[in-house]
């Protein structure tokens, strides 16, 4: 088999859209197609899809890479040596496993309306908001799967009848495609993998299994969960009926883990991947830190069944380019997200506007799910301008937010890290073609900020991990990021240091307006 013989295709399932992307063996895209698929929003704090639409996106996806690679002569199904799938990660649903059909629409990760449950397991359970937090890293909150899971379980009667008869399964969005992607009906393999499992709040860190109490105290029955594997191993093949069949997939991870191998992450390094929400991750290597700052502890990467597991501390960000989508799609500043930049390059600052997207809510480091946006200092002298700059700022201000208590948390563990320099920022994903946004990051951060050229790096680190189980790269270049490195991007801060510290006081204190206000939301 010559080099150049050897592609790796990447499954990138995300929260407004699809693409597969197809690698050669020097890890470059030589072709991708991608579609936007339905959000549907039954009530306000509900966000849903349909699982069928998902199923039909890849298909397309498939199809349309496939088409540009042959138009280009390149016979990728001939060399096509495996397969990686990547997913927005919380995101859950239930399915028939005698229909194939799903029971209900699949809840995303940012729905809010688990909020009931939460604080009743909040005031039942002895540990409060933080019960869980030893065993599976995770607080109590709308955003993990299992309090959609319960939601479910109690509200939707299909999902009851189901699971009394033995005929449910359930499962991230990975779990649904892979068990699709591998038969179906006809023999597909229900599992999901290690960084999944890890969002569920059903997973123990420790043994990377399925924790039997809590399944007990919650009520959850163990028979309608996957089984867990690495994020490097082969899972299965593809079956007949699929644009691409009989080709092993051979990696598997949430997106925001994705993106950490993508971005080669060593121990001590982080990333922030910057989508419809961001997602910020510091690799804490082999050891389980315990937040004491409002971060979650989480699991980073276990490439292959017998290797070590990484683990992380990860601050989630509910809302960043879904704002820029808000201004497009609901108040119509712009017209394409792409806009934003060059309007809010019209004006140098946001005029003393502070916006705050806690549409549904606000994650890490404040975890208050009573919250609602807000805008404001706004005067007769705001224009679209300053509010278009605010949104970019939002984002920033939010990721600096995260990284704080990520230095605050590595203070605790390691007195020596105090006169250390500032932890260095990776940063992926479609929004970071925005230089505005990138310079206005490393201006709040005070540090220098990293892109680097292939900013998809979600699809490229579930590229890896596939590529890795079947022999086609090794562990130490995929993390050779020195080529990497040359060819990146690097934002420096020019902000003024009093002016960065005023402004970082009046962003908390725009948060603080927040608290509290979504029983006005209605």
């Amino acid at each position: 088999m010559s080099k150049e013989e050897a592609f790796i295709g990447s499954i990138d399932q995300g929260t407004t859209s699809t693409r597969f992307i197809i690698y050669d063996r020097s890890a470059k895209a030589i072709a991708s197609h991608q579609v936007e698929f339905t959000q549907h929003y039954p009530e306000a704090g509900w966000v849903e899809h349909d699982p069928m639409e998902i199923l039909d996106s890849v298909r397309v996806c498939f199809t349309g890479a496939l088409d540009k690679a042959k138009a280009e002569r390149i016979n990728v199904v001939k060399g096509l040596k495996a397969i990686g799938v990547t997913n927005q990660r919380e995101t859950t649903l239930l399915w028939s496993k005698s229909t194939g059909l799903p029971l209900y629409n699949a809840i995303v990760w940012m729905d809010a309306r688990t909020s009931s449950v939460c604080r009743k397991l909040e005031s039942e359970l002895s540990g409060g908001r933080t019960h869980f937090v030893e065993t599976c890293g995770l607080p109590i909150s709308t955003y993990f799967s299992a309090t959609k899971l319960l939601w479910l379980m109690e509200n939707v009667e299909a999902v009851k009848d189901a699971i009394k008869k033995g005929d449910a399964l359930f499962g991230t969005i990975d779990t649904w495609l892979i068990w699709n992607l591998t038969g179906g009906l006809k023999g597909g393999l229900h599992v999901t993998d290690v960084s999944n499992a890890s969002r569920t709040m059903l997973m123990n860190l420790k043994t990377l299994d399925w924790d039997a109490p809590t399944l007990k105290t919650l009520g959850i029955p163990a028979e309608i969960l996957p089984k867990i594997v690495s994020n490097s191993e082969i899972i299965g093949k593809i079956s007949p009926g699929w644009p691409i069949t009989d080709v092993p997939i051979a990696g598997c991870l949430g997106d925001q883990h994705a993106a950490m191998v993508g971005q080669a992450c060593r121990k001590g390094e982080a990333k922030s991947t910057y989508g419809t929400g961001a997602f910020i991750l510091l690799n804490t290597g082999q050891e389980i830190v315990q937040s004491t700052h409002g971060l979650l502890t989480t699991l980073a990467f276990k490439l292959g069944p017998n290797a070590p597991a990484n683990y992380a501390l990860e601050g989630s960000i509910a809302i960043a380019g879904a704002a820029v989508q808000w201004l497009r799609d609901s108040l119509g500043i712009i017209s394409s997200a792409k806009e934003i930049e060059d309007l809010a390059s019209q004006v140098e600052s946001t005029g003393g506007v502070y916006f705050v997207p806690a549409f549904n809510g606000l994650f890490a480091p404040w975890w208050r799910d009573d919250a609602r946006g807000v805008c404001i200092g706004i005067t007769r002298f705001t224009s679209k301008a300053h509010i278009a700059r605010a949104v970019l700022e939002s984002m920033s201000f939010q990721v600096k937010d995260v990284l704080d208590s990520m230095k605050k948390d590595s203070e605790d563990t390691d007195k020596d890290k105090k006169e250390k320099e500032a932890l260095l920022l990776r940063v992926d994903g479609g929004a970071t073609v925005n230089n505005l946004l990138m310079q206005i990051q490393a201006d709040l951060l005070g540090s220098p900020v990293i892109r680097p050229a292939d900013i998809e790096t979600t699809a490229l680190g579930a590229a890896y991990a596939a590529g890795l189980a079947v022999g086609v790269w090794t562990e130490e270049e995929i993390f050779d990021s020195g080529e990497k490195v040359k060819t990146s991007t690097v934002f420096r801060p020019v902000l003024d240091e009093q002016l960065r510290k005023k402004k970082v006081e009046s962003w908390c204190k725009a948060v603080t307006r927040t608290f509290d206000l979504a029983d006005l939301s209605l």
